[in-house]
């Protein structure tokens, strides 16, 4: 038998890579080509396929209903080579005012029910464009999208629609690809535009931020999203889980409880629904249904279900939310197609792709607009010329043998196009008339003011984001409506700190920004001139650099070196034991890699009487109110401008009786003036000038706020000498100025660590850089004038040194811990040293 193949026709292919390339490209087809909606427009290529042939067949939202059967032909013989039932399909539920939220399709005639009916034949029912659905078509002819060729190439299809809508988010999408699925939930359209408006101002706002404006989705058929915390997970990582209950009502009849259902949850049969829940009362699995029924009419959903006598209406719903769809959880999954790529988007992520896409249009249909008015300015200034030399015109065309040799003629004459010259010839004798002329020269006068609008959208970023809003404003104005999903607190959305007991914490940050808290009993109450005790075990590299104390219930705020502000509840910090390290930071706020915590701030409440006062190293001072500080974000807030080689140095509250604000330096100088010389100011601002230094080495150790003059500051320096002044010894100065002498230093003393506000209802604790802390009864601290050092209020050895100081609550009763020596002051051996270093009162100001 002659052998059919040439041997070199023959080439041997592993079966193995032959079906996963296959099936790879068939992947890709269905995940490309079908089953996922394209983040730009928002639609799956049937529905854009649909929208497209109702624009080609001009139905718009005016123009007489056509057959369905009609569309899904034109759809399947020009553009989608599926099955007519799919395309008929998606074409019904475009029209179902229960499945989308912006119904894009008009029909008439029987398009289904919640009840679960199926639409009419295709033969039966009628459709047209929505009017929402000519804003997602709207300059498709002026070559804004792409188009790309059909199943056949036979005819040219948009990739995507210019869509002046959020359709994505909108109406949501749901699809099965291979190896991956969508779910999108729709959304309320005011609150898409308000985020759209937000995120042009502010490109890169985060999705906490934009949720400040999207509340959450909003379901066609309403209902209630009992939770929140799966609109925050969904919203900020593009997954999450939602739990959809029935909106109710209970009434009463003959001393019975009934419940009125009024709104169902998203796609839930509600026929279904009732045979169910009567179902489970006939077997006796709910108890306390008397009776189900649905009074459902043309003016909304009614299901009633009577309750027996003695049942309790909160119970059975509570079973019924349990065994039913009267509460069902609705998975959200935001992934769709980006540049012919499957992509898992965030919120901010999915409306900046919209904003994108919106601005790649405007640009598109600028360039196609100034094309079209350039061509046309260019055909009246041909005309006007004719005109300007009629006469001249006439002759050279009556001598012309053909319309070819007076083109010619004409170009050669009068330095004419092509175009100009056809255009004259093609010119009527009525445009000779005076009135005529007048109105092409208005005519060409109109175009360049035109021409010179549309160069000036493409060189400005600001005027095309205008244009953007414009339109988004005209869509809100249009087509906005009211929220009709609610959104309650679950029980799961329960802050923990309602089941944590709200008890004192000490919470120690080091050096290299490792945080914890301890309960405050962990420390015992010493005598002053005690050694301390251990408070942290740190490395050699690291030490403990600021403590407080605070409740577990109170929002702490940290402000850095930069001026930056973060939130966090203490009970969300760790708990560790006297001797842990603790955690970083960075593991529990968005801290930057250089950002160092200069400032912590428990807080429990934002009210607006109160204002955050800053104070930086070079001795600038502002006063910001607490409630621009109310609204947490995960990535903080810019809370003060800094000048360059300026950072803070500690923030502190102001309260309503606040009434001055005192600065302390390094080289013992300080300054006190009243608080209203300080105005508010907002969050991005610098602040002013608060004390000027007397020695260029000179800098802001720590500040405070102060009520009256009758308070005492301690003021501790690095040596572990501390005394307490009356503030009225702080001389009241005006701002800006070099202040007074707070302490008087030496080499016994070093350079001033920090102060506080004496109260006799607290403690001091102080801490050493090699993690030493110690408790001290402040009313043991002996009063001192301001010019003078004080006494030993912590023993520190040679390498060691003071390096915080902070207020804690005093205890009942002191712990006394097996094993912990607790010395007395009285038979303290420096008893004698640290009275001997009161000095007098000298004024070397």
């Amino acid at each position: 038998m002659e052998n059919l193949f040439d041997s070199q026709d023959i080439v041997d292919v592993n079966i193995e890579d032959s079906i996963k390339s296959s099936y790879l490209d068939y992947s890709m087809s269905v995940i490309i080509g079908r089953a996922l909606p394209d983040a730009k427009d928002g639609l799956k290529p049937v529905h854009r396929r649909i929208l497209y042939a109702m624009h080609e067949l001009n139905l718009t939202s005016k123009a007489a209903y056509k057959k369905s059967a009609r569309i899904v032909g034109d759809v399947i013989g020009k553009y989608h080579p599926h099955g007519d039932s799919s395309v008929y399909d998606a074409l019904v539920r475009m029209a179902q005012s229960f499945s989308m939220r912006a119904p894009l399709v008009d029909g008439q005639g029987n398009f289904g029910s919640i009840d679960g009916d199926n639409a009419a034949a295709m033969r039966y029912t009628e459709a047209r464009m929505a009017r929402i659905s000519e804003e997602i078509l709207k300059d498709l002819e002026k070559d804004t999208v792409n188009f790309i060729s059909n199943y056949d190439d036979t005819m040219k299809e948009p990739a995507v629609l210019p869509t002046r809508v959020p359709t994505l988010l909108l109406n949501g999408s749901e699809g099965i690809a291979v190896g991956m699925a969508t779910k999108i939930p729709p959304h309320n359209l005011g609150e898409l535009l308000e985020a759209l408006f937000h995120l042009i101002d502010n490109p890169e706002a985060t999705p906490d931020e934009l949720m400040e404006f999207v509340q959450g989705p909003d379901f066609p058929t309403g209902g209630t999203i009992f939770g929140r915390g799966g609109i925050v997970q969904a919203y900020r990582t593009g997954r999450g889980r939602l739990k959809i209950r029935a909106k109710h009502h209970i009434e009463t009849k003959n001393k019975k409880d009934v419940i009125v259902l009024d709104e169902l949850p998203y796609q839930v049969n509600k026929a279904k629904l009732i045979e169910q829940i009567a179902e489970l009362a006939k077997d006796k699995q709910i108890d306390g249904i008397s009776e189900v029924r649905d009074e459902s009419d043309r003016e909304g959903m009614r299901v009633v279900i009577e309750l027996k006598k003695d049942a309790m209406s909160e119970i059975v719903l509570n079973n019924l939310y349990k065994s039913t769809p009267l509460e069902v959880t609705f998975g959200i999954i935001l992934l769709a197609v980006q540049n012919k790529e499957p992509k898992i988007f965030n919120l901010s992520e999915i409306l900046t792709t919209f904003l994108h896409h919106r601005k790649t249009v405007i640009i598109r249909r600028t360039i196609f607009d100034l094309e079209k008015s350039k061509a046309r300015a260019h055909i009246l200034e041909g005309l006007k010329i004719a005109l300007d030399n009629i006469d001249e015109i006439v002759k050279i065309i009556r001598a012309s043998a053909n319309d070819t040799e007076a083109k010619a003629n004409m170009m050669s004459r009068f330095g004419l196009s092509e175009i100009q010259s056809q255009a004259i010839l093609d010119m009527r004798l009525g445009r000779l008339t005076g009135l005529q002329r007048e109105k092409l020269e208005a005519e060409y006068a109109e175009l360049m003011i035109l021409i010179a609008e549309l160069e000036a959208i493409l060189k400005s970023e600001d005027k095309l984001n205008e244009i953007i809003k414009e339109e988004l404003a005209e869509i809100k104005e249009k087509y906005a409506t009211k929220r009709l999903t609610d959104i309650e607190d679950s029980y799961d959305d329960i802050d923990i700190e309602d089941l944590i007991p709200n008890e004192p914490m000490v919470v120690t940050i080091t050096h290299n920004g490792y945080v914890k808290r301890v309960p405050i009993k962990a420390y015992e109450k010493q005598r002053r001139g005690g050694k301390g005790k251990v408070a942290v075990t740190t490395h050699d590299d690291d030490f403990i650099e600021r403590f407080f104390v605070s409740n577990t219930h109170d929002t702490l705020m940290f402000v850095t070196d930069q001026g930056q502000l973060y939130w966090l509840k203490v009970y969300k910090i760790p708990e560790g034991s006297r001797t842990a390290k603790g955690k970083a930071v960075v593991n529990l706020i968005n801290l930057r890699p250089d950002e160092k915590i200069k400032a912590i701030i428990p807080t429990s409440d934002f009210a607006p009487d109160k204002s955050l006062a800053f104070f930086t190293r070079n001795g600038v001072v502002k006063r910001t109110k607490l409630d621009e500080f109310s609204n947490i974000r995960s990535n903080g807030v810019r809370a003060i401008v800094l000048d360059e080689n300026d950072e803070l140095v500690t923030a502190k509250i102001t309260l309503p009786e606040s009434k001055y604000l005192i600065i302390f330096t390094s080289q013992g100088q300080c300054i006190r003036f009243e608080i209203e010389k300080t105005r508010e100011q907002g969050r991005s601002t610098r602040g002013v000038t608060g004390i000027k230094f007397k020695i260029d080495a000179d800098y802001v150790v720590d500040a405070d706020v102060i009520e009256n003059e009758e308070q005492e500051l301690l003021t501790v320096s690095e040596k572990g000498i501390g005394k307490r002044t009356t503030v009225e010894e702080y001389r009241l100065t005006n701002r800006a100025g070099t202040g007074v002498i707070a302490m008087k230093l030496n080499n016994k003393t070093g350079t001033i660590v920090g102060n506080v506000i004496v109260d006799e209802g607290q403690d001091l604790m102080l801490l050493t850089s090699v993690g030493k802390m110690i408790r001290v009864d402040m009313q043991s601290i002996r009063k001192a004038g301001r010019n003078t050092s004080g006494v030993i209020i912590v023993n520190v050895d040679k390498d060691d040194k003071v390096v915080s100081i902070a207020k804690c609550p005093k205890e009942d009763e002191e712990l006394d811990i097996e094993g912990i020596e607790i010395p007395d002051t009285i038979n303290n051996p420096m008893q004698d040293v640290q009275d001997s270093l009161i000095l007098d009162d000298e004024d070397n100001e």
